[in-house]
């Protein structure tokens, strides 16, 4: 199945707990509210670390979604990881094994992030166990 729309996100910085010289590490909330095929609202946190090269990071994050997705209410958690190699982007986005709750139970599947013109949208490949 797939579900697709746009999404705002609203990013805070937290207290970093490695403040070691050099780390280069950084902490956030992270706030979304997503439309279309999924009408949900999430909280998460991010992990990221940034190097000296330009263009090479890498971030982790885990948020927990919760609303409804084509109209079946619950939540689930989605896990992230992306690097950034000398500019070029690799994300994976996957939702976490058995997270889904109550409609959304043995909820699977992965999404995608894109960003065009500062705007934000999902596309979100999904099964839903019968």
């Amino acid at each position: 199945m797939h579900a697709k729309g746009g999404f705002e996100v609203k990013l805070a910085p937290l207290p970093v707990y490695n403040q070691d010289a050099g780390a280069v590490l950084a902490r956030m909330s992270i706030d979304k509210t997503f439309h279309g095929g999924l009408e949900a609202v999430s909280k998460g946190e991010m992990l990221s670390a940034g190097t000296p090269q330009s263009g090479s990071a890498g971030y982790v994050a885990i948020e927990r979604v919760t609303g409804a997705l084509q109209g079946k209410r619950g939540s689930f958690v989605l896990q992230h990881h992306a690097i950034m190699d000398g500019g070029r982007a690799e994300l994976h986005i996957r939702v976490v094994p058995d997270s889904g709750t109550d409609e959304l139970a043995g909820l699977t599947g992965t999404m995608a992030i894109v960003i065009t013109e500062g705007k934000h949208a999902y596309e979100f490949e999904y099964q839903l166990a019968s």
